[in-house]
């Protein structure tokens, strides 16, 4: 290869046009040779992003910390989180990625090596390559029939499945602060509509609020209740972007009674009020 072919930087990109199933769903696959200096954010994600990197190097910003990420390093961009990330001028990166959302997600993640505080893995050539050929399967069955939605969603699956098998957390299982947070985030996933409580998640579990909110500090780098109000408010996002309800019912399909208190958390979070982004999302469709 010539270095003029060197030079040339590709994107390959598919998005479904529908997500279809409900615990785990494909948003985005693809795979990129970015340019010098290629970046995406600040911003903010409504889903999970996982990253591999494949070749050169660049700078991943997230939760005021800065992180250098080489060939060989995946890294996960959670939802709701602020992230700047761009490839190095001399180097810079080609990755391949899959973002992806549902309900059984956020306790698979708690079983991987990535966290919040820590959202990067390093891994030896065996364990690159074979997050490579993954991933690459993952666009390889792109499409927008179900068929298609089954398979890339089968795959992400697998993935997850290498990602756990690969985690220094299997040995741990019996971890129960561990176990006690995934118990909590599942019951978030299935009951974030409901009007729930932090008192009612913790007697879900069968512990006390300050033992929940010990655990899921130390897991997630977050309060429980900080949580719950992540997943409603990114709930609320999709509800907003893909249905046609009004900002009443979106608030109370996620578990606010008060439409004017949920405008003032959305707003907090996404940095504008549902209004506004409803409006956001009418120009950028134009």
């Amino acid at each position: 290869m010539t270095k003029k072919q060197n030079r040339i930087f590709k994107k390959n990109i598919f998005e479904p046009e529908e997500k279809e199933v409900v615990s785990l769903s494909v948003y985005n696959t693809g795979y990129q040779r970015c340019e010098p200096g290629h970046s995406w954010g600040p911003g903010i994600r409504d889903h999970f992003l996982i990253h591999h990197i494949v070749k050169g190097c660049g700078i991943l910003e997230s939760r005021g910390r800065t992180f250098s990420i080489h060939a060989g390093d995946s890294f996960l961009i959670y939802p709701g989180q602020e992230v700047h990330y761009y490839a190095d001028m001399g180097d810079p990166w080609e990755y391949y990625w899959v973002g992806f959302s549902g309900t059984e997600v956020p306790s698979l993640m708690l079983s991987t090596d990535f966290t919040e505080e820590q959202p990067i893995i390093h891994h030896g050539p065996k364990e690159s390559q074979e997050m490579k050929r993954r991933l690459l399967r993952i666009y390889d069955a792109r499409g927008n029939d179900l068929a298609n939605q089954v398979e890339m969603t089968g795959r992400v699956y697998t993935l997850l499945s290498f990602l756990i098998s690969v985690s220094t957390k299997t040995g741990r299982r019996n971890d129960s602060s561990g176990e006690y947070v995934k118990k909590a985030v599942n019951y978030i996933a299935s009951n974030y509509s409901y009007e729930i409580t932090v008192e009612e998640i913790a007697a879900y579990v069968g512990i006390s609020r300050s033992h929940l909110f010990r655990a899921f500090r130390e897991y997630l780098g977050e309060s429980p209740k900080e949580y719950l109000t992540a997943v409603r408010i990114n709930a609320a996002t999709a509800l907003l972007r893909d249905s046609s309800l009004n900002i009443t019912a979106v608030a109370r399909s996620v578990g606010f009674t008060d439409s004017l208190y949920f405008s003032k958390v959305f707003r907090r979070i996404k940095g504008m009020p549902p209004t506004e982004y409803v409006k956001t999302l009418q120009q950028n469709s134009i």
